[in-house]
């Protein structure tokens, strides 16, 4: 029996500080250069592992990780409790009630966005030469798994390229996310079947129809029932003025555990209950969207990290890199997934400047291939050189996300948000502090200067806020609504100087509002206009100068200054 000392202890703790203190000073550094962590936390991994410390300074490497069982399984349960957390966290950001509300046209960019990256995958990784395969006897299995790891989104990754280009609360952030939580279900919902499946000591007919049908109606349960009876246990801990956030993130730390538990049971991984877990707790309206940051950021910060980096101390990357296996599962990954969402776009009625930013969304694979391939090799489903593989074309297709969604949204045609202002669309004192109030002021203002019905254009902004809340930080929130009967956009302003709660991600209350109504089928001007005010409205002393601002006329000023100076930097960028 091995029992802890303090010498464990101490080896410990120095991994941690070492790894911990090099991934996200690393991290910080990349995110300067718009990349994702992940590369940091995979890099740090390599250069204290196997492949560079290990090969190069082997001393060094036995000192701060002995290859001692007990030193090893320290780290290594860490490093788990840190991607049951990232799984549970990435349901967290699923709004599943929202995406099947949009399931039309969300629905079938998803469905085309599985169907077709499992075909371009399949084929040719059924016909992979043997000694690229762990097991040739199980080449149907291998091929499988291939092309559904394949079809598995980032949508962590997507989600903040959209926040960080300042258009994650638009209608196109909306659908966006809606397709990847769609498919992101049905992805992993078909992985963990396969690795369930591939698990079975008696792999038969009967056990995989078991499998199969216990998953299903788990998830159904869930996503049904199960999400329900979550949102009343939030509500009630909310209405009893519970500790927040702490009593809501032991409960689903709990609700996690319970689902995971169940999902092992039931012969499929525990990571597929976490992420269900996720995705009931993310549903409830009465957990707070500054929770969700906390829990968000407690799991980014510190598990995450871990776990990444815990992958480059197992993996000897040089060792094990096949420049063919690279460009083969880069390749099948990155031109699956767009060509699917592609179709799926084209077989909708959004316009044509849409495809190609949402095409470009659904490609990465990120963190998530990178865990469901780590599962495939811990089960001798795939070999090394396969993961290593897989965990290049993951790391190069969020790389490549940032420049190329950017691209994607600078090729659409400029606008200058001023068109669409105007001095009687200001509000100098919101009369109320109600968020559903505020938009009802500032709607019965926008009426004045349109041909549009009041409760029209009400009921369209309050059904788009419930549906996802457009409250982003510092005091600004941006509620808008796409409307058929409307001819040109409009924007209206109004102030709070007392704050209006409105569930923001920071916590803060609500002091600036802008109301943004286009047409049903312009997602491009809305994105525009959203992503001036966000990029503007940042700056602290722009803030500043409009809660100083004591009369409409003022404010009025003040905002052709603003943006007419943000219209300008914007030519000037673009000329440069």
């Amino acid at each position: 029996m091995h029992y802890l000392n303090e010498h464990n202890l101490f080896i410990f703790l120095v991994q941690i500080a070492i790894l911990l203190s090099l991934a996200r000073g690393l991290g910080e550094l990349l995110r300067k250069w718009e990349q994702p962590s992940l590369t940091a936390e995979l890099l740090v991994g390599i250069l204290l592992g196997p492949t560079i410390l290990g090969r190069f300074f082997p001393f060094w490497h036995n000192v701060i990780f002995p290859a001692d069982i007990v030193q090893q399984s320290m780290l290594e349960t860490v490093a788990w409790i840190g991607i049951l957390f990232f799984l549970m966290e990435s349901g967290l950001e699923i709004d599943f009630a929202s995406a099947w509300k949009q399931r039309g046209s969300a629905l079938k960019i998803a469905i085309t966005d599985i169907v077709v990256p499992m075909v371009i995958a399949f084929i040719p990784c059924y016909f992979l030469p043997d000694f690229y395969l762990a097991n040739p006897e199980q080449r149907l299995l291998f091929a499988i798994f291939m092309a559904t790891a394949m079809t598995i989104s980032d949508l962590p990754i997507t989600a903040r390229t959209l926040h960080d280009l300042k258009i994650f609360k638009t209608d196109l952030g909306f659908l966006i996310m809606s397709a990847l939580s769609v498919n992101d279900i049905i992805g992993w919902l078909i992985f963990t079947l396969v690795l369930g499946v591939f698990t079975q000591a008696n792999i038969d007919l009967s056990n995989i129809l078991v499998v199969a049908a216990t998953t299903i109606a788990f998830t159904v349960v869930c996503l049904t029932i199960g999400r329900k009876i979550v949102d009343k246990i939030i509500i009630g801990i909310k209405n009893r003025k519970m500790p927040q956030p702490g009593i809501p993130l032991t409960f689903i730390c709990v609700l996690g555990a319970l689902c995971g538990a169940i999902t092992q049971r039931i012969g499929i991984h525990a990571l597929f209950g976490f992420f269900i877990a996720g995705i009931m707790a993310g549903e409830s309206r009465a957990l707070s969207e500054n929770a969700r940051q906390i829990i968000s950021q407690m799991v980014y910060a510190i598990f995450v990290p871990l776990f990444f980096v815990n992958i480059g101390l197992k993996v000897d990357f040089l060792k094990s890199f096949d420049i063919f296996l690279v460009l083969f599962v880069s390749s099948i990954g990155i031109l699956g997934k767009f060509l699917g969402a592609w179709l799926g776009v084209n077989l909708t009625n959004l316009p044509k400047t849409n495809r190609l930013s949402i095409a470009v969304a659904h490609t990465p694979g990120g963190a998530m291939v990178i865990v469901v391939g780590l599962l495939a090799l811990e089960y001798n489903l795939i070999n090394e050189p396969m993961f290593v593989a897989i965990v290049f074309g993951a790391v190069i297709s969020s790389v490549i996300l940032g420049p190329w969604f950017n691209y994607s949204i600078k090729k659409r045609k400029q606008v200058s948000i001023l068109e669409y202002f105007s001095a009687r669309g200001i509000v100098g004192s919101v009369k109320t502090n109600s968020r559903d109030n505020a938009i009802e002021e500032l709607c019965a203002i926008a009426v004045n200067q349109s041909d549009l019905d009041n409760e029209i254009i009400r009921d369209a902004v309050l059904k788009r806020e419930n549906e996802m809340g457009t409250a982003i930080e510092e005091g600004i929130a941006v509620p808008h609504a796409r409307l058929a009967e409307i001819k040109r956009p409009l924007v209206i302003f109004g102030k709070s100087r007392e704050g209006i709660e409105w569930n923001a991600p920071d916590g803060k209350p609500i002091h600036f509002i802008f109301l943004i109504l286009t047409h049903h089928d312009d997602y491009d001007t809305q994105v525009q206009i959203l992503s001036f005010i966000a990029t503007a409205m940042r700056e602290e002393k722009v803030r500043e100068s409009l809660m100083n601002s004591s009369s409409e006329t003022e404010i009025w000023t003040r905002l052709q200054e603003i943006f007419s100076a943000r219209h300008i930097i914007k030519g000037k960028n673009k000329r440069l």
